[in-house]
């Protein structure tokens, strides 16, 4: 292979044959001998070149697969997979001066990081909180929260999906129901109805993707998402909006500056 210059296998090692062959392309491609987007060597030419079986090749290629670096396409071969924009999750990406200059913080952050930042999917209900959401909210039972759920893109590449939660009763028959929330997005909105903004926790966990996540986000195989859920609290204390997220995990940097005193 005079494209591609992969090592020799080795003989008397304890690593499965297809495990080593996984190896060096993986090397390869951290390395960026092999970058987004090339692609691999064909099977017939790894093959030849380490002198094993198809199915070697094809176990070896499929680890790489499992990992998220590699996506087959039908009828053209194994390529290396393309990354999404890293958007950093910057720490102060809800400051009240992004929201002055009329922008929601996916909005705010992408286009400083250079990005395209869109939104589809938008899908606005009223319904019964659920259970989790109901106790971050406060909520009794049976109470009822205005759903926003929606999909976030990069240049037109998914990266999270997010359903925000607000009780019914601050939200009913405002801006916050409907697609476009205006300028600011919907914490603008909860400051104009006079719930002034204090402070947010987060919760994060990384966890592989359910079914549905996978075609929302168009994961490859491999692909873990992290799961993040930010309740916003008012300055009297108050629960206003509790907003579930799942990211795709290859699309972001987690970047936090925390105080020392």
């Amino acid at each position: 292979m005079a494209e591609l210059s992969l090592p020799e296998l080795d003989p008397a090692g304890d690593r499965a044959v297809f495990r080593q062959i996984a190896d060096h392309i993986r090397d390869a491609i951290g390395r960026e001998t092999l970058r987004e987007g090339d692609k691999l060597p064909s099977e017939a030419q790894l093959m030849q070149h380490y002198g094993v079986a198809r199915m070697t090749i094809r176990n070896a290629l499929q680890v790489l697969q499992s990992e998220g670096l590699t996506v087959a396409e039908h009828g053209r071969g194994v390529f290396v997979r393309s990354r999404p924009p890293v958007r950093r999750l910057a720490s102060d990406r809800f400051a009240r001066r992004h929201r002055d200059q009329g922008k929601a913080a996916f909005i705010a952050e992408t286009e400083g990081a250079g990005g395209k930042p869109s939104v589809d999917s938008i899908r606005i209900t009223e319904v019964q909180a659920p259970v989790e959401v109901a106790e971050r909210l406060r909520l009794g039972e049976g109470d009822s929260v205005i759903s926003r759920s929606r999909r976030y893109l990069i240049n037109g590449q998914p990266v999270e999906t997010a359903v925000s939660y607000v009780p019914a009763e601050i939200a009913r028959g405002t801006r916050i129901e409907q697609p476009d929330s205006g300028p600011g997005g919907i914490y603008a909105r909860l400051e104009e109805l006079g719930y002034q903004l204090d402070h947010f926790v987060e919760e994060i966990q990384s966890r592989m993707p359910f079914r549905d996540e996978v075609r929302a986000l168009k994961l490859a195989p491999g692909v873990p998402v992290f799961r993040l859920v930010r309740t916003a609290y008012a300055v009297d204390g108050r629960p206003v909006e509790v907003c579930d997220t799942v990211m795709s995990s290859d699309a972001y940097l987690l970047s936090y500056e925390l105080p020392a005193r």
